[in-house]
């Protein structure tokens, strides 16, 4: 059984006709629209192997209990969703194991919601945005399982099948621009995971330099941790009890560890190596730490959602004098980012202290006054997300507009309490008296993945030059034109150190080569004939335009070279 535990502020569903023939008809007041506020909602697929209903059923509700008991909840809706799994029980096994279901929470004084089996529905939900908000399950019951029989080339057979299905994509979309220009592709042996090709890598690499640059800049100290850690880490800073089901676990000479689902506590384990003075603060420590969360199958979305990503995470260490101005500084760095891609904050969310947290009320309002300082000295427009802030601490989000008008959190500003003190972090003041520092958790571009998604479509794969994998592409004419264009290749070569320059000499049409290079989206497409060998010029195709430009080989040569630079 697969499951997808979402914590709600209301869901409401409504069933429109049968899916299945089979299905009784409902009564008036099974058709009727429902209403459900602060729910957990528990979607569900019922998979083959789930046949001992009593066994699979008790581990459903241990399951949901689990999860409502951490959230507070006493709302329960059931809600049957097949697109969890491509394994499915059948339907008499799956109406068994709901029904079961929602007579037994009912029976631990749960209010239980459950939408028709078998029934197309519409539905709507709007989903809190703690770190608990979206909990992956996937339960199984020992005894159940059957020997696997296989054949390797039948396997290699499947494998080799994985094919985007683009009848309902648009055409600006990351996934189809994606195979188009080569940069990247998924496969099922790695569910959520990204095959980075050369083109696509080149884009990441060149991400990375620039946000490398500028943390150096501001500031920052550049840290890597390692990527499997002793589960005894995981406890002290409480993933273990929250995240265990997302964490991929793996045993080493009978010890247990976990693949890291998230940065931070591998950098506490820096910070605690040497001692710290009220000197050090601020102290400004970036990772570019690639992570791993378990994600059922059914909501993985080409780079938008995956299992592997790498996360720009940064934790600012500091006293609560310095809160506001290192808010400040980080808002500024937002900025910068966003407007060397040319995004717009779609809008800047608030969120305050949720019931269940840690720390006492005196805190959280210097903490939540601080944040909301910061936003107000610089007049920006922001929305409180009421009771919405994670355990820890309060946070500021910043969500972007795609080209298709879908809003996706990139970068977070995040106070953490939770996290120096579970780790015993210090630092001596001028007094010489040791203090706890005050964490802020950030992340700039977020998931690298998604933010890399978001550009592809926002420019429609049309990136700056900076950032384009395949720079220049020269053309020739005709055959007598070869010597002329690999002239200019070298000249340019010599001119620009490491720009990304090749050439189409292919017997095809010039017109059939200028549309491969625009597929490609090279920003400049050089056509060299008789006309430009005579002048010693250059016909210069820039971003797809029909107008064709002339220029001097230095001139085009200081053009493109000031523009790689500047990362314009």
């Amino acid at each position: 059984m697969k499951t997808l535990n979402l914590h709600t502020d209301y869901i409401k569903f409504k069933p429109l006709k049968k899916a299945l023939k089979s299905m009784e008809p409902l009564s008036d007041l099974e058709k009727e629209e429902k209403h459900v506020e602060n729910a957990l909602a528990v979607l569900t697929a019922v998979e083959k192997g789930d046949e001992n209903v009593e066994g699979v059923v008790g581990e459903l509700i241990n399951s949901i209990k689990d999860i409502a008991k951490q959230l507070d909840v006493s709302n329960i809706v059931l809600y049957p969703y097949a697109h969890l799994s491509s394994d499915l029980a059948p339907p008499n096994v799956a109406i068994e194991v709901l029904n079961l279901a929602e007579k037994l929470l009912k029976k631990e004084n749960f209010n239980v919601h459950k939408a028709p089996f078998g029934y197309y529905k519409e539905f709507e939900m709007k989903v809190k945005g703690h770190p608990l908000s979206e909990l992956s399950r996937s339960i199984k019951v020992k005894g159940n399982e059957v020997e696997e029989k296989y054949d390797p080339q039948q396997l290699l057979r499947e494998i080799s099948k994985s094919k985007l299905d683009t009848s309902k994509l648009k055409d600006n979309d990351h996934r189809i621009l994606g195979k188009q220009m080569d940069l990247f592709s998924f496969n099922e042996v790695a569910p959520g995971m990204v095959f980075w090709h050369n083109n696509g890598l080149i884009i990441k690499d060149e991400l990375v330099n620039f946000w490398k640059e500028e943390h150096r800049k501001a500031g920052y100290q550049l840290i890597e941790t390692p990527q499997i850690l002793d589960e005894k880490l995981w406890k002290i800073s409480g993933h273990w009890e929250k995240y265990k089901e997302n964490i991929f676990l793996s045993e080493y000479e009978g010890r247990s560890f976990a693949v890291k689902p998230m940065n931070c506590p591998g950098g506490m384990l820096v910070y605690k190596n040497s001692p710290k003075s009220y000197k050090d603060l601020p102290l400004r420590v970036g990772e570019l730490g690639v992570v791993h969360r378990q994600e059922l199958s059914g909501v993985l979305a080409g780079l938008f959602r995956v299992i592997k990503f790498t996360q720009d995470d940064a934790h600012i260490f500091c006293d609560e004098s310095q809160i506001e101005g290192e808010v400040g500084l980080i808002i500024d760095m937002i900025n910068l980012f966003f407007s060397k891609f040319n995004f717009e904050f779609d809008h800047v969310e608030l969120s305050t202290r949720p019931e269940k947290r840690i720390g006492d009320d005196k805190i959280w309002d210097k903490a939540e006054k601080a944040l909301e300082n910061v936003l107000k000295k610089r007049k920006m427009k922001y929305q409180i997300n009421k009771g919405d802030g994670a355990f820890y601490g309060p946070k500021i989000d910043f969500h972007a507009k795609d080209s298709q008008g879908r809003t996706w959190q990139l970068s977070t500003i995040q106070l953490d309490f939770a996290m120096p003190e579970r780790f015993e972090l210090e630092y001596v003041d001028k007094d010489n008296k040791k203090k706890r520092p005050i964490m802020l958790h950030r992340v700039i571009y977020g998931s690298l993945e998604r933010f890399i998604g978001v550009l592809l479509e926002s420019t429609n794969g049309r990136l700056p030059t900076w950032l384009a994998p395949m720079q220049v592409r020269v053309l020739n004419f005709t055959e007598r034109n070869e010597n002329y264009a690999k002239e200019v290749i070298k000249k340019l070569g010599d001119g620009i150190p490491n720009l990304r320059i090749d050439a189409d000499f292919r017997s095809n049409t010039v017109p059939s080569k200028v549309k491969e290079a625009e597929l490609m989206k090279v920003p400049y497409v050089i056509v060299v004939g008789d006309k430009e060998e005579k002048e010693k010029s250059l016909a210069v195709r820039v971003r797809g335009s029909n107008k064709i430009q002339n220029f001097g080989l230095d001139e085009f040569i200081s053009k493109i070279k000031k523009e790689i630079e500047d990362r314009n």
